[in-house]
């Protein structure tokens, strides 16, 4: 028994994947040689494919940029009180100034 069309149909979405192995991928590409029609639906086909998934992360790279985002949000918050500690100072002692002014007066 020959393959039929409908195997190659069955076969199709396996080789529009990359999925099939080996020798169904070359039955397949061997079949669209031959059959002019199946080879344009086949391309239609291939174009209206979804975008593969990205591939996993390892999780010592996850680990890693975890880390690194700890690490980010340590130094804004540093920073930032380091700022407000700063502006504290800054009007308090504007305000000790401009009260010794006062007095002095």
């Amino acid at each position: 028994m020959g393959v039929t069309r409908e195997v190659i149909m069955d076969l199709l979405p396996l080789y529009l994947s990359d999925e099939a192995s080996s020798d169904s991928h070359a039955l397949v590409n061997e079949h669209l040689q031959n059959d002019p029609e199946l080879a344009k639906l086949a391309t239609q086909w291939k174009d209206r494919l979804p975008e593969p998934p990205p591939a996993p992360v390892n999780p010592d790279a996850q680990v890693m940029a975890y880390q690194e985002a700890k690490r980010q949000i340590a130094n804004r918050v540093i920073t930032l009180a380091a700022a407000i500690a700063f502006g504290i100072l800054i009007v308090g002692g504007t305000a000790l100034i401009g009260a010794m002014l006062l007095l002095t007066r």
